[in-house]
């Protein structure tokens, strides 16, 4: 643990102001690529509170935790460690429950390679729309886990509304908040690792679309935006895909998926969210979800065959006798050259 005087602490805390300050300078600079970084700020007192310890901080007694100035901790195991864990974070949830989160050293474990790949199309309607290579596309549904408990949610907050702030039927009913939230959150983390594992053992490939998911939210659809939680879900299938031998690749966000025609390539179809069916002049309909599904996973397919190797530019062929030397021009002195083979020296 860090003392917080001498200069020479590595602490935890130490080291996540480090990079949280040096984020921010390369945010500012521009030498960190991707979304602005804002200036650290301080820890918020209420709501989930976390501390990291190291190797120094705590110990393993049999089933037991130890942690300094704390003593023996009872823990009650969801799984054992596969390696001895190089750091743990006690965490304290708003509803009053304590996790102790373990970093572990886990080996990757490849899968039986297999000849399929998918494509992905995330959505609002349907959380994802599959389209993979054996020419089968399904749909996973999308739960709407905050949706489905908006109703006991507003009831638990209108309850707490009707307290004195500070009472003791406050804090029990700002902890039955908590508990609505929390379940929320563990059955849609569940859900995507499920979803993700899944994907990850059929496919050899999963191609996604790289969507700016902090711009949609920033719409009308926020709310359903962070509900359906599509960064979790890619997160996941990276995840796995390093663990499992597989891979995941991102689609670039400007690519016209949904108004590609998959039968045609002419791009056509309309933008509109509500127009789900569309018809491209070359006769074919089309389930916009479906189509965008292909079209990603073309796309996909396309740029990793170019990533391996394939036959993307022309071949290589013998330089004329002319451009093996000094330029005519060059050798009255009177212009300065560029050889293509003195890595851009200029020559006289």
């Amino acid at each position: 643990m860090a003392c917080g005087g001498c200069l020479g602490c590595t602490g935890p805390g130490l080291q996540d102001a480090r990079r949280a300050y040096r984020n921010w300078f390369d945010s500012l600079s521009g030498r960190r690529k991707g979304r602005k970084v804002g200036r650290p700020r301080y820890r918020r007192k209420h709501g989930r509170q976390s501390i990291r310890l190291t190797r120094n901080g705590f110990s393993l007694r049999g089933d037991k935790l130890y942690i300094a100035k704390v003593g023996q901790i009872s823990v009650r195991w969801s799984r054992d460690l596969p390696s001895v864990p190089s750091s743990v974070t006690l965490i304290r949830e708003p509803d009053g429950r304590y996790y102790a989160s373990f970093v572990v050293s886990i080996e990757t474990s490849p899968l039986p390679p297999v000849a399929r790949a998918a494509g992905i199309d995330l959505g609002l309607t349907t959380l994802a729309t599959i389209a993979s290579t054996d020419g089968t596309v399904r749909s996973i549904a999308n739960p709407r886990f905050l949706r489905r408990r908006e109703q006991k949610l507003a009831q638990a907050q209108r309850a707490l509304s009707r307290k004195v702030k500070g009472s003791a039927n406050w804090l029990k009913a700002r902890r039955r908040i908590a508990v609505i939230h929390r379940k929320v959150r563990e059955t849609r983390r569940d859900h995507a690792h499920q979803t993700a594992l899944q994907l990850i053992r059929e496919n050899q490939a999963v191609h996604v679309e790289d969507l700016s998911i902090v711009g949609m939210a920033r719409t009308r659809l926020g709310k359903s935006v962070h509900d359906a939680a599509w960064g979790q879900f890619v997160r996941l299938l990276e995840e796995k895909a390093i663990r499992y031998g597989r891979t995941v690749s991102r689609v670039d966000r400007w690519f016209p998926s949904t108004r590609l025609c998959s039968a045609c390539g002419l791009v056509t179809g309309p933008a509109a969210l509500q127009v789900r069916e569309w018809a491209c002049v070359c006769g074919a309909v089309h389930d916009r979800d479906e189509n965008a599904a292909r079209n990603i996973l073309a796309a996909g397919l396309a740029e990793r065959s170019n990533a391996c190797g394939g036959g993307v530019g022309p071949g290589s062929v013998p330089a004329a006798a002319v451009e093996s030397g000094t330029p005519p021009r060059c050798r009255a002195g009177g212009t300065a050259g560029v050889r293509a083979d003195s890595g851009g020296e200029e020559v006289n």
